[in-house]
């Protein structure tokens, strides 16, 4: 483990670098150092381009979002947190934002509803991307995707993924969650329009491109 480790270092210490560096910076053989990458790789805290660079991928930019200091979501936070006001305010329910890799998903941004009973406390919270309508967004970005009863039970969800971010490709969705009993019919056709709008200006905003459908 202390090798693969080492591995891991080296690359972020460079932020971007092929094997042979890494090769060079932990005294591992070329072989040996691929293995270990190919760990980190498979795992999703590096990725890999066409020309063999590695550099640090979704799992460690997904947990770095979730730490408490200044990290590299700060623009995407920043720039979200007045849609999910508006999200909240215009909906009356809970509004997310959430990043995530091919596993897991984890919300760091939150405008609670304003509602007396309303939805609160994913802020940190992991949740599996399997089974999960913020899974479904994170997989096919750009349709609204709904859910309910897949983390907690009455409880329905609509996600939204975004265009991914960066040049690293860090996936991030919205999503509106409250009571399913008031989810239904033509307030979940609302709500999820209501997401689909806030989408695009963030993405608007952000510089990402279009939201595709």
């Amino acid at each position: 483990m202390g090798r693969v480790l080492d591995a891991f270092e080296a690359v972020l210490a460079e932020g971007r670098c092929n094997l042979a560096t890494v090769a060079r910076a932990t005294d591992l053989t070329p072989t040996t150092a691929l293995r270990h990458l190919r760990a980190l790789e498979a795992r999703g805290y590096l990725v890999r381009d066409a020309e063999g660079t590695f550099a640090p991928g979704p799992t460690i930019m997904r947990i770095a979002a979730s730490l408490p200091d200044d990290g590299p979501l700060d623009r995407l936070v920043a720039a979200a947190q007045p849609h999910l006001e508006r999200l909240a305010a215009g909906t009356g329910e809970s509004a997310y934002l959430a990043v995530g890799d091919d596993a897991t998903a984890t919300y760091v941004a939150v405008a609670e509803g304003t509602r007396q009973v309303r939805h609160v406390g994913w802020v940190g919270q992991d949740v599996p991307t399997v089974g999960t309508a913020v899974g479904d967004a994170l997989a096919e970005p750009g349709a609204a995707r709904v859910r309910t009863g897949a983390v907690e039970p009455d409880v329905t969800a609509v996600s939204l993924g975004l265009p991914a971010l960066g040049p690293d490709g860090l996936r991030c969705a919205l999503s509106v969650v409250g009571p399913a009993v008031r989810l239904t019919g033509h307030d979940l056709d609302a709500v999820q329009d209501a997401v689909a709008s806030a989408a695009v200006d963030i993405v608007a905003e952000l510089g990402l491109g279009a939201v595709a459908a």
